[in-house]
């Protein structure tokens, strides 16, 4: 967190900060953060949703036909294929209300009384978005324990599945980007969740399934799937944490939260 609040700062004055400095821009972002978790978790939708995430995943891995159980060998590969899918619903209905409910109640106006300028803002938003993501996905590693004790092997690929959770990060760091970045457009939260649904679903798959046209095979097809999120994070999902998918997933995030600070500038 403390990185990306420090790529924030600079990114927001261009300039290396002093530790005082830093401290006083983090701390007013933390701020609008903490305002942004208790609003998430003060009402049970918040509880629903992570459940719903939860509960979808164990069903899929556990229950229903195809399940990881029928495999006859320790793999993760059912989950990891599987809850970007699942991220495409959940991301969205958490960063639907972030701006939109601000614009719609009037708030926003009072946030901006504060001193707080907008890189705060947008950040403390952003991480607090974040971090009820990280708590939806946090559980979600009993699921390698629980394998990993079934497995009469060896057991699953533990640096696989790292870089598989690594991959799963990043990848929800962007679907969170993308929509804090649609809820800042609207006063309607519902018109931000449909926005930003489609947009995370474009920017995941739709460059991979343009790259399979006819006509485009074997020339620009690996160009045009080198855009979408698909085809990096299936990279860090081998195991291989590579820079380029690094630097991929930290320029979009950062393409998405400076579209949303000029949003914001226009209100």
């Amino acid at each position: 967190m403390l990185k990306v609040l420090y790529k924030l700062y600079i990114l927001k004055t261009g300039t290396l900060p002093n530790i005082k400095t830093f401290a006083y821009f983090a701390a007013s972002m933390w701020s609008v953060c903490k305002k942004e978790l208790r609003q998430f978790f003060s009402s049970l939708t918040g509880y629903i949703a992570i459940i719903v995430f939860l509960l979808a995943n164990g069903l899929a891995l556990f229950v229903f036909d195809g399940n990881i159980l029928d495999f006859g060998y320790a793999t993760l590969d059912k989950f990891f294929q599987l809850a970007p899918w699942i991220l495409l619903l959940l991301i969205p209905a958490i960063t639907m209300r972030s701006f939109a409910d601000e614009f719609k109640a009037g708030t926003f106006e009072i946030l901006q009384t504060r001193p707080l300028n907008r890189w705060q803002v947008v950040g403390g938003k952003y991480l607090g978005s974040l971090i009820v993501v990280i708590i939806a996905l946090l559980p979600t590693i009993v699921y390698f324990f629980s394998i990993q004790q079934l497995s009469s092997s060896e057991g699953i690929d533990t640096g696989a599945t790292i870089g598989s959770y690594i991959g799963l990060f990043f990848l929800a760091a962007v679907f969170t980007a993308i929509g804090i970045c649609t809820s800042s457009f609207t006063s309607n939260a519902v018109v931000a969740f449909i926005i930003s649904l489609i947009a995370c679903v474009l920017l995941y798959y739709g460059f991979n399934a343009i790259s399979h046209l006819p006509g485009l095979e074997g020339g620009a097809d690996y160009y045009i799937e080198m855009v979408g999120i698909d085809f990096h994070y299936s990279s860090i999902s081998r195991g291989v944490i590579d820079s380029r998918d690094v630097i991929y997933f930290l320029s979009v995030i950062f393409l998405f939260l400076t579209i949303t600070n000029r949003n914001l500038l226009k209100r």
